[in-house]
């Protein structure tokens, strides 16, 4: 009896794996099709400007993020995305978004490193411009009290203690609008560039608008990277600013870009934008000439008496669809899950690193705001297997 009951099993199972080759046959047979016709599209896998690549429309029965991340798998990086294609991985399931910009990040990075850099506020405070995010703007009431540049022994120091905890990227920040009539300033900073390089680390700072002679300049000096936010949408940024244009920091991005500076621009959610506006922001970062080094991603930590104060927290899965749609659209950029990570839990930022961000800034504070503290980035690390997955 047990003998004839195995028969019949083995008989319905040989029954029903008839229909599963022939599917699976089926599926072998489209893919390499596709296959065939996506060769015959991008003949070269490296190409870096785009003006010569127009995707076929994606299959209909399949979600847009496997689609594109399929051609950034292959290596196909793209500088001419519509809004559109854009929207069509964002709105994907976000599952299938964090799978697909998973597989992408594995394929371009090691998923086991992640940068750490330190950033510094060098100068602080009394901004003329409205950001309406900022609480070191002259024009709000916050608790930042305006200071001078900081002195050389302060900012070295600085430096020292950050690499000795395990940076490799010293960043400085000086809160004005451009370095005009700045230039004893911009003299002593460009001293702390060369100092900061000479201890073996990259430097990267964010000094407001510059001109190609000082982008040339602080290239001269040994400057790794410049970071130059273009904070949200352009349909959306006069909302926020009205003491610069949009265009005002495009070109100061074509400046360092030309100097032969790597370029650190992302942006801020939660500012009361829209999705429209987050696939906006993402749209002008994945159609510069070369894509950012390095795309920061903020979620805006509202501070009492800006204009944004009764902003809500920006929501993990907000975050997790700006970093999948960043790491598809701009696979070779370093993400960095920057601003607004204090809010976010250990798994919750595991979540985010899945999804291909490979870059956290470290430090007590972030300019003014709060940050993580570092005893707890290590054992987050840790417990995530980070003996592994090494810093750098």
């Amino acid at each position: 009896m047990r003998a004839i009951l195995v028969r019949r099993c083995s008989s319905s199972i040989v029954a029903s794996a008839a229909p599963l080759r022939v599917a699976r046959t089926l599926t072998r047979s489209i893919h390499a099709t596709s296959r065939v016709d996506h060769a015959a599209i991008y003949k070269n896998p490296t190409v870096t400007r785009s003006e010569s690549i127009t995707p076929p429309p994606p299959p209909r029965e399949a979600h847009d993020a496997v689609y594109y991340a399929d051609l950034a798998a292959r290596g196909v990086i793209r500088n001419n995305w519509s809004k559109e294609e854009i929207r069509s991985i964002y709105e994907s399931p976000l599952l299938d978004l964090v799978f697909q910009s998973a597989k992408v990040h594995r394929l371009h990075h090691n998923a086991r490193q992640v940068q750490q850099c330190t950033l510094l506020s060098i100068k602080t405070g009394g901004c003329s411009e409205d950001c309406a995010y900022c609480p070191q703007s002259s024009r709000y009431k916050t608790t930042v009290k305006a200071s001078k540049l900081l002195p050389e022994d302060e900012v070295l120091a600085a430096a020292r203690r950050a690499k000795d905890a395990g940076s490799t990227r010293f960043c400085m920040g000086t809160a004005w609008r451009d370095l005009d009539g700045r230039k004893s300033n911009f003299k002593q900073i460009l001293s702390y560039v060369k100092e900061i390089r000479g201890m073996g680390m990259e430097v990267c700072c964010t000094l407001g608008m510059l001109s190609a002679d000082q982008a040339k300049r602080l290239k001269e000096a040994g400057l790794t990277a410049y970071n130059h936010n273009v904070d949200t949408s352009r349909e959306y940024y006069s909302k926020i600013i009205t003491t610069r244009t949009y265009e005002e920091r495009l070109n100061t991005i074509a400046h360092v870009q030309a100097a032969g500076i790597s370029v650190c621009s992302g942006g801020i959610i939660g500012l009361g934008e829209s999705d429209t506006d987050r696939i906006g922001m993402l749209y002008t970062l994945s159609n510069l000439p070369t894509h950012p080094e390095s795309v920061p991603i903020n979620a805006l930590l509202a501070v009492e008496g800006t204009p944004l104060e009764k902003e809500e927290p920006v929501k993990i899965w907000e975050m997790l669809r700006m970093i999948a749609t960043a790491r598809i659209i701009m696979p070779r950029a370093m993400v960095r899950l920057s601003a607004g990570r204090v809010r976010f839990s250990v798994p919750e930022q595991a979540l985010c690193f899945m999804a291909g961000a490979n870059s956290v800034f470290t430090g007590d504070k972030l300019l003014t705001t709060p940050n993580n503290d570092k005893n707890e980035d290590k054992a987050m690390f840790e417990l995530l297997g980070e003996a592994k997955h090494r810093l750098y």
